[in-house]
């Protein structure tokens, strides 16, 4: 019996699980590096940005969120342009380039000496985000074979949901005790592990022999994918125009003293975890039905956080509901995206991870804007409301498309089980 390379001994259920234990540990980088700055901003505004934060460190907090949109935006650009180009290559090989890019910009992130060359560390860095999880995920899929898949790509993308329930908070912790620096030099270090991990227990799969860029690129021809982009861009604005500036709301509004920050984290993390695992079951069930009702969830969350953040109890409770929500639309803006992609299916899973970081992006943006106006710390909230709105219309469009072609179209089904309407 051989493996899916044709020729080599097949797996024993050991190193399948070792490899995709590996998978995993990059997805547990990937969340700490992507969010742990969200709980050190105010250390990062300090040490970059000295003469601004005597002067006003709500100015310098707002600033520091630069960061945190200069990581989003390179996932925005590496996701699709490594996706379509890479297509082709042996797929261990590429997930050990990525992870080689990822160490050595998180470590440049945490040695240089002034604030705009981090923010190039940090979009560098970020560049291969959506294709790692997109590349780890079809590999966990041919590690755990048919009838098996989805609990090999669940269990990759477990990586990033834990690393908001340990990850995060302690490397905030270290960060806050130790200086941020050091929280980036641990993170750097969790990928060289990765790194490590995944040259030992990933075996060889060849990349996709009939991929190319313009195939990929195709997906760009249909409306409904600029649609669920829209959906994943705007409507997570909701989530990171909260997360982006929690320590400041936990510190400045809720009046905790900056050692709870990490737990006000844990918060959101386990509410990820729990949404991730509800949105994605959910989403089999229906995909629009799961989209409006996690939609409207997330925008009653944050409506219970923006008048109840000046009481403990309401902030961790308000942080829960919107980590959770949140993350059960990921799943379910995914399984949209790839319906509705066709035979471009690299790129679908890469461009979902764009879309949420243009959210990303957006909401610390709108967020910083709001608090450099002067309008406190709770006025980022109201910006994640009107996202989420903005999201849930966005929707409501899609899917009326939907109906409106469905008189006049010709329906094609997917291998997923799914359908989509022929564009007219």
């Amino acid at each position: 019996m051989t493996d899916f390379d044709g020729g080599r001994p097949a797996l024993s259920p050991a190193r399948i699980r070792f490899a995709l234990l590996a998978l995993a540990l990059g997805g547990f980088g990937i969340g700490s590096t992507e969010f742990v700055a969200m709980g050190l901003l105010p250390e990062i505004a300090r040490d970059l940005l000295p003469g601004l934060a005597a002067a006003s460190p709500d100015d310098a907090n707002a600033q520091a969120g630069w960061v945190i949109s200069a990581y989003a935006l390179g996932v925005v650009v590496g996701a699709p342009t490594i996706a379509a180009a890479a297509a082709k290559w042996p797929r261990k090989r590429l997930l050990l380039v990525l992870l080689t890019a990822f160490t050595l910009g998180t470590i440049a992130s945490a040695l240089l000496p002034t604030f705009g060359l981090v923010l190039v560390a940090r979009f560098i860095s970020a560049l291969p985000h959506g294709a790692y999880f997109g590349i780890a995920s079809l590999v966990a899929a041919s590690l755990m074979g048919p009838g098996k898949r989805a609990r090999g790509v669940a269990l990759v993308l477990s990586g990033l949901t834990i690393a908001n329930v340990i990850g995060v908070p302690a490397i905030t912790w270290l960060g806050q005790a130790a200086g941020w620096r050091v929280a980036y030099l641990a993170v750097a270090g969790i990928f060289a592990l990765t790194f490590l991990a995944v040259a030992l227990a990933v075996p060889y799969q060849p990349g996709d022999p009939g991929a190319t860029i313009a195939r990929e690129l195709g997906a760009f021809r249909r409306s409904q994918v600029w649609f669920a982009l829209g959906i994943g861009a705007i409507g997570f604005g909701g989530l990171f125009a909260v997360y982006t500036y929690v320590a400041p709301l936990a510190i400045e509004v809720t009046g905790l003293p900056a050692a709870v920050v990490p737990l006000v984290l844990v918060a959101f993390g386990l509410g990820m975890t729990l949404g991730n695992f509800v949105g994605g079951r959910l989403a089999d069930w229906s995909v629009r039905r799961s989209m409006y009702l996690f939609f409207a969830v997330l925008a009653a969350s944050l409506l219970v956080l923006g008048f109840t953040a000046s009481n403990p109890v309401g902030l961790f409770i308000g942080v829960f509901l919107i980590g959770g929500s949140s993350a059960a639309l990921s799943p379910t803006i995914q399984a949209r995206l790839m319906d509705v992609a066709r035979d471009s299916q690299s790129i679908a899973a890469a461009l979902n991870h764009s879309a949420l970081n243009i959210g990303n992006s957006l909401g610390a943006l709108f967020g910083g804007l709001a608090i450099a106006a002067g309008l406190g710390y709770v006025a980022p909230i109201w910006i994640g409301f009107v996202l989420t709105l903005a999201g849930i219309g966005l929707a409501l469009a899609s899917f009326a498309l939907d109906r409106s072609r469905g008189r006049r179209g010709v329906v094609v089904p997917y291998a997923t089980g799914a359908v989509e309407v022929v564009d007219a």
